[in-house]
């Protein structure tokens, strides 16, 4: 790791207990960099893991919807806005009492009564 001009710095007091400790020397040594490059280091791979787009939870829900929907044939949701959340509206009704025909249900050839 290159060496970095530092303009401001502040120090940091951390408590470790033993084994932290070990294992800062531990990778201080193999990394050949004082404790204070691998804190540094480690405050970076945290960060970097943190804002990664993999982990990221917004940008892990692109390509779900696709997922969801195989099997099943596509519909231009936005243009068919109303009719889609109509359908899926309808579908959680009841079924009509036999002899009853239910209100705004599908007339012939699909299409749908004003309201």
């Amino acid at each position: 790791m290159t060496r970095r001009r530092v303009r401001e710095t502040a120090p940091l007091q951390v408590y470790l207990v033993a084994d932290e400790r070990e294992r800062l020397e531990r990778l201080a040594d193999q990394l050949d960099a004082s404790k204070s490059d691998v804190v540094r280091r480690g405050l970076l791979a945290l960060e970097r893991e943190l804002l990664s787009p993999a982990a990221h939870p917004a940008l892990r829900l692109i390509g779900i919807a696709d997922a969801e929907s195989a099997g099943v044939s596509p519909t231009d949701a936005a243009r068919e806005h109303d009719a889609v959340l109509a359908d899926a509206e309808e579908t959680a009704w009841p079924p009509p009492a036999p002899g009853r025909a239910s209100r705004g249900a599908k007339r012939p050839g699909g299409k749908r009564r004003a309201r």
